[in-house]
């Protein structure tokens, strides 16, 4: 593909591609990036459309906020047009309900597929839903502006787009707790500090250092991250002794592979 090749343009969601390198931007500024179900079907397309050369892509938010999360009007009565309102929706039977949540989560679950590596550039607010679709990334960039919150506990809801498997996993049980719910912000320096960000930068470098990192990580063999990535995802459950397989296993097909040796 040409360089900066538009894939997709749609809803909120622009999927552009400059060889190895994808980029999805969320392109609805005047609303601060809220989200709603449009949104989140171009998100789960645009993973579905990306081109088998990319190993790096990198999400971003036009504007002064990456995401501030859901667009309210999901929960008014007339909910968006031509969508079901979320109060309507509950109403209905509890399976379609579930496969309706299932549906969204498909948004936020393929950042995470072993041969890419997703980095999160993020400023402003990534609220709720948008600081879920930050975790849903395998690193994040932020900038020093960035406040992350998870607000759905104070609306009577919970996280339910995939963001509490790795929140508790960066920051550990008690914090995620602490941090879902009280709603409160979590800044740039704590961000840092307890792992939800790799990197915070002042803002006009955040798009230069997602550039940096998605170079950085292009530099080893495709082959090798892949495995490395699968390897690293994998030890979150297994034992240490289960891990030491997963090393041996992995480290054999490298090696096979490195000298031409195929099964």
């Amino acid at each position: 593909m040409t360089s900066l090749d538009s894939v997709l343009d749609k809803d909120g969601v622009r999927l552009t591609v400059d060889d190895a390198v994808a980029t999805v931007t969320l392109t609805n500024p005047a609303k601060r990036n809220a989200q709603s179900p449009a949104l989140w079907r171009a998100l789960t397309e645009a993973g579905r459309a990306l081109p088998g050369n990319v190993r790096v892509v990198v999400l971003s938010g036009e504007g002064k906020s990456f995401s501030a999360g859901l667009d309210r009007q999901a929960f008014t009565p007339e909910g968006f047009d031509g969508e079901p309102s979320f109060l309507d929706m509950a109403r209905g039977p509890e399976a379609e309900l579930d496969a309706t949540i299932a549906e969204y989560q498909e948004a936020f679950t393929w950042w995470r597929r072993n041969d890419i590596v997703s980095i999160a550039a993020v400023q402003g607010h990534a609220i709720g839903a948008g600081f879920q679709l930050a975790l849903a990334c395998d690193l994040r960039i932020v900038a020093e502006d960035v406040q992350f919150a998870m607000r759905e506990t104070s609306l009577g809801l919970v996280p339910d787009l995939t963001g509490t498997h790795p929140l508790v996993n960066l920051v550990g049980y008690a914090r995620a707790l602490e941090i879902c719910a009280t709603g409160r912000f979590v800044h740039a320096a704590e961000a840092e500090r307890t792992g939800l960000a790799n990197l915070v930068v002042p803002a006009d470098e955040l798009d230069a250092a997602a550039r940096d990192l998605a170079g950085a990580l292009l530099a080893a063999p495709r082959d090798a991250v892949v495995e490395t990535k699968a390897l690293l995802s994998g030890a979150v459950s297994r034992g240490y002794e289960e891990q030491r397989v997963a090393e041996r296993a992995a480290q054999g097909r490298r090696l096979r592979d490195l000298a031409g040796i195929t099964d």
